[in-house]
């Protein structure tokens, strides 16, 4: 039987360990919480570490645990938010004029091109030898780690490793796009973590993606995206509650809003909020 258990962060994050795997999330709120952050995720495992989601404020929050952005050399973004990728500029600045390294990035040819073309490119195109015809592209600032499609799966499924880490490309329901075509869907996805672990990046409710998961894999613990209100694109606490015991008193809640006290999940069932700034030992 597996179990998790929480640790206290010391002096600053510590990007290796000896071989457990452990997750240390940066912040747990929503796009526009300044209190929790936004919510970011770190992966360590060994001598390996993952952050997936850089969004806007994660270099300053970062900086808070006294950890620079430009130590963080691994990267999976799941979606194309400004929570989420905002602060992926900065990263690849800090990398090729701070660190003097490339981060690697755990990302799919087809997201690789939607992310510079739409959002990177602007602002990392032009440099300091753009006098002279020279142009930076995405491989001037990253490393691509391509994950591999998997088949047979009800609905598109990514496979990569960072090293120790194995992760899991899941698409899921972020946008309601009116369409059951994947290539016409807004690209999210949520991670799957050495199959123990699934935090869901951002979705709507979707019981199919919940039951596929426990089918398939069975999560020891799931990290999922709530709102407290109807409507919107997250998964409502609402809907959420109406999950069986057995997912929920398994299930932590993140990328809540400030007004996250107000609400009591574990007398709905579920295992709590997630905390930010503290290690999940698993």
């Amino acid at each position: 039987r597996y179990y998790m258990v929480k640790s206290e962060l010391k002096d600053k994050i510590q990007l290796t360990n000896d071989g457990r795997l452990q997750l240390f999330f940066v912040g747990t709120g929503s796009a526009f919480n300044k209190v929790n952050f936004q919510t970011n995720l770190l992966v360590i495992k060994g001598k390996d570490h993952l952050l997936i989601d850089c969004g806007t404020i994660c270099p300053y929050a970062l900086s808070t645990y006294n950890t620079p952005i430009s130590q963080i050399q691994n990267v999976l973004p799941t979606h194309s938010h400004a929570d989420h990728i905002g602060g992926l500029e900065e990263m690849a600045l800090a990398g090729r004029y701070i660190a003097g390294k490339k981060p690697k990035i755990v990302i799919t040819d087809e997201y690789k091109k939607l992310l510079w073309e739409n959002s990177l490119k602007g602002g990392c195109t032009f440099g300091e030898e753009s006098a002279k015809g020279k142009f930076f592209t995405f491989e001037d600032y990253f490393q691509q780690i391509k994950p591999v499609e998997l088949k047979n799966t009800p609905r598109p499924v990514y496979e990569a490793n960072c090293g120790s880490i194995n992760v899991k490309l899941i698409r899921t329901l972020h946008i309601n796009c009116g369409t059951n075509d994947w290539n016409k869907t807004f690209y999210s996805v949520g991670v799957l973590i050495d199959n123990r672990v699934f935090f869901s990046g951002d979705t709507l409710f979707d019981k199919l993606l919940l039951d596929m998961l426990e089918e398939t894999y069975k999560p020891e613990t799931y990290f999922h995206d709530c709102q407290f209100y109807e409507g919107g694109v997250h998964a409502s606490f609402k809907e959420l509650c109406t999950l069986p015991e057995s997912i929920k008193n398994k299930m932590f809640l993140c990328h809540y809003g400030e007004n996250f006290k107000d609400f009591k999940p574990e007398n709905k069932g579920f295992a709590g909020f997630a905390e930010r700034g503290v290690y999940y030992n698993f």
